[in-house]
């Protein structure tokens, strides 16, 4: 059975989405480690309570990026992990990250790649006046929100919208992917 690694920051919304599926057996595949570069997030939590092991990795102990994923990749090698999956984690990886786990890195993106790339996809879709956005599956490469498309699904937008009742239609359908 090949087993993965979630990395989030903070709530961890999505990492609840794929422990239930992993309870209800629809994901093949063993959820070995919840890794946060936030101390409190709530992600860390959840993990806890499900019974999977979670660390947390303290970027400010490290003079750099690469150091610091370096020490990532060893916790999730010490935890034999396959493939790794981004949920909602606020950072870019480095190169020796993505070559560690070519291929077997996925991230979930609140946007319809290749529109609204970064971090603040969902309001940079409300602030644009676009009237549709949506949630993208795909792989890690070395460019930022970049990388083979795995699912995507749209999600639209209406003239009522807020940036938080977009957000909640974007969150039910990053959970369902």
């Amino acid at each position: 059975m090949k087993r993965y690694a979630v990395l989030a920051s903070g709530f961890g919304s999505n990492l609840q989405a794929l422990i239930d599926a992993q309870r209800k057996k629809k994901i093949r595949g063993a959820l070995a480690l919840v890794v946060s570069d936030r101390k409190g997030a709530p992600a860390l939590e959840r993990a806890r309570k499900a019974g999977i092991p979670a660390v947390f990795v303290d970027p400010a102990r490290f003079p750099d990026r690469e150091s610091f994923d370096k020490e990532i990749i060893r916790h999730l090698r010490e935890a034999r992990v396959d493939h790794v999956v981004l949920a909602g984690f606020m950072r870019i990886l480095s190169a020796d990250f993505i070559a560690a786990f070519r291929n077997r890195i996925v991230n979930v993106h609140p946007a319809l790649l290749p529109a609204f790339r970064g971090a603040h996809a969902i309001r940079d879709a409300v602030e644009s006046g676009a009237k549709l956005t949506g949630v993208t599956i795909h792989f890690v490469d070395e460019q930022v929100d970049h990388g083979a498309i795995i699912a995507q699904e749209a999600v639209k937008i209406s003239a009522k919208d807020t940036l938080k009742s977009l957000e909640r239609k974007i969150h039910a359908v990053e959970h369902k992917l």
